[in-house]
């Protein structure tokens, strides 16, 4: 176990490279949480731990590539700033609500929600695919930015992977925009939901900076990468082998918490 006194690199070189690959497909299609956990859990790390973990190495990647979106003028914070506030609001709410969880109900429902939503991602289309402009910010907009922005927040808070997916296809159902906004808006609030919730896991003691830190570094290269290739080439041809593995990984995450103990 990577969490045993004995630094073991083997482990530590694994969850790295899992790190880089994360970063490099949560940039394409959102997700990388659905790689990443799974893989803490199984280097060792209890649920609570793993999860803020998570939380410190994925804010790396999530950083680099809301930059990279917002460079190429992907994204626009004053037109979203309703969406960053209640993302974050929503982020601090799911991970409280996490704090007065046991462990042994997130060791079960964790597997489970990795599968839903690797299964959800890999089924689900977006809708605008043309380059298109942002929409009128109507009223009625304002609120749907409000409403996506807590619930998206609060789920990223509470259990995160898979929230990026959530992210791009939403977006691009509820306001019309093609995928390359919707991925620098999934991006960007995936970076807020990210940071408000790694302050409250700090707050909670459930973080290994070590792990979290080496694993955030790969993730910020890969995030890189994946930000510059998501703009040129899009998500079609990763988007299936990526969700073949999370679902093997997270399948025998599955059995082990549910049929082994």
């Amino acid at each position: 176990m990577f969490i045993d006194s004995t630094f073991n690199f083997e482990i530590w070189f694994t969850l790295c490279a899992i790190g880089f690959i994360a970063g490099l497909i949560d940039a394409i299609a959102g997700g990388g949480g659905m790689l990443t956990v799974p893989t803490l859990l199984s280097a060792g790390l209890p649920p609570h731990l793993a999860l803020g973990t998570n939380k410190l190495a994925a804010s790396f990647g999530s950083l680099t590539a809301s930059v990279t979106f917002y460079r190429k003028k992907l994204f626009d914070p004053k037109f979203w700033r309703l969406s960053i506030l209640y993302t974050a609001i929503g982020a601090v709410a799911g991970t409280f609500a996490v704090g007065f969880l046991s462990g042994d109900f997130l060791e079960k429902f964790i597997p489970i929600v990795i599968v839903i939503t690797a299964i959800y991602t890999l089924f689900s289309k977006t809708i605008v695919t043309e380059l298109k402009g942002l929409p009128a910010l109507t009223f009625r907009l304002k609120i749907t930015q409000s409403i996506q922005g807590l619930l998206l927040g609060f789920y990223d808070g509470f259990a995160g992977p898979g929230t990026g997916a959530f992210w791009t296809a939403s977006s691009s159902a509820l306001y019309k925009i093609n995928i390359l906004l919707s991925c620098g808006l999934a991006r960007s609030t995936n970076f807020v939901s990210n940071f408000c919730s790694l302050l409250t896991f700090i707050y909670f003691g459930y973080v290994n900076f070590i792990i979290g830190i080496s694993m955030g570094i790969f993730i910020m290269l890969g995030a890189a990468v994946g930000a510059h290739w998501a703009i040129k080439f899009g998500n079609r041809f990763i988007r299936p082998v990526f969700i073949i593995v999370v679902i093997s990984m997270s399948a025998n995450l599955t059995y082990h918490a549910w049929f082994t103990q």
